[in-house]
């Protein structure tokens, strides 16, 4: 903004408002108590003050562009000094010399005017002074507001670039995984190499545009997980049966993009991956007034399985809950000893 007096409508009518019960309450004094007449009172006031308004005003250019990054301390006291000294006697002298204009004629008034001019300069010092007082305090408010905004785009950008580096490690562990499939199918089976690679590019080419929003419907998550899906089979065949259960009133809610892929990989790896006979993966949903709750579960052979704590797809998963949504408590996992059994509760309201 150029002044805060023209910045809103409300602030120049608050500045003219107090100038007007300022002129009021200086007309009165001179009135009642130095029994100077009403013209000459009205018009004293309005001289001095509507002047000061004025210089006043321009004072805020003063400070902003040239005294708000100087030094504090001794220095900074004696530029106010010299301004306010410039200032005042402007001030003083401009309507000293109008009203003397005006009443050239009134002995009694041009003395009382004369003789008037130590608590004028008072008067103006402590106009200074609250001018100054207020200017800083909205030159504080500014910056406040402008160092916010800024730390408030550095942690937009900061959330992004970690939710970036989550999905950069998800995917690349996968296509590693399928291409060396494609390799392997290239010669056995080169019509089966083919169908994995298109799927392939189908489902990079969803990851690298869900990269550009942190959510997604969870629709489009659950095609691409099909896509996923119909690429591991080709790998396991037979051995990978997917049985989906996710009711229509589930589909339009958004969740973030990329988020089923670990759990399912997952179940893969320690279920399917491990097993020589066919292995179920049970995806289903529900949902209520708050969240919907994605339920994965697969059966796996407890003594087949490497135990090593969680896998960095899960730990991704909370990670990414907990930038997105705040909460550390989205993402439970647990076992029976052969049922493996993630449990994923998204948010129907994305916080702010």
């Amino acid at each position: 903004m150029d002044t805060p007096v023209l910045s809103k409508k409300y602030y120049l009518t608050s500045y003219f408002v107090i100038w007007l019960a300022i002129i009021v309450i200086h007309a009165a004094l001179l009135f009642f108590l130095y029994d100077i007449s009403l013209t000459e009172s009205i018009t004293d006031s309005i001289v001095f003050n509507l002047f000061f308004a004025i210089a006043g005003y321009t004072l805020w250019f003063v400070i902003k562009y040239n005294l708000k990054d100087k030094p504090t301390g001794i220095d900074l006291f004696f530029q106010h000094l010299m301004v306010a000294a410039v200032i005042i006697t402007i001030w003083y002298l401009v309507s000293y010399y109008t009203l003397s204009g005006f009443f050239h004629g009134d002995a009694d008034y041009l003395l009382f005017l004369k003789e008037s001019t130590p608590w004028r300069i008072i008067t103006g010092l402590f106009y200074y002074i609250v001018y100054v007082l207020i200017y800083y305090l909205i030159l504080y408010y500014e910056d406040l507001q402008q160092k916010l905004k800024r730390e408030g785009e550095l942690k937009t950008l900061v959330k992004e670039a970690e939710l970036d580096a989550l999905k950069s490690q998800i995917n690349p562990h996968f296509l590693f995984n399928s291409l060396n499939s494609v390799s392997s199918l290239t010669l056995s089976k080169p019509d089966k190499a083919q169908e994995m690679v298109i799927k392939l590019s189908d489902f990079l080419r969803y990851s690298l545009s869900s990269d550009r929003k942190s959510t997604t419907t969870l629709k489009k998550e659950f095609e691409n997980i099909k896509r996923y899906l119909d690429i591991e089979k080709v790998r396991f065949g037979e051995r990978l049966n997917f049985a989906p259960n996710i009711p229509d009133e589930c589909l339009s809610a958004e969740v973030p993009g990329l988020i089923l892929q670990p759990l399912m990989e997952n179940a893969i790896k320690h279920g399917v991956y491990n097993s020589t006979e066919e292995v179920k993966i049970v995806l289903s949903c529900e949902k209520n007034e708050d969240f919907i709750t994605i339920t994965i579960s697969n059966k796996y052979d407890p003594s087949a399985i490497r135990k090593k704590g969680e896998g960095i797809g899960l730990k991704n998963i909370k990670t990414r809950l907990l930038i997105i949504y705040h909460r550390n408590d989205l993402l439970q996992t647990g076992s029976d000893g052969k049922t493996f059994v993630a449990k994923l509760k998204i948010p129907l309201v994305k916080p702010e």
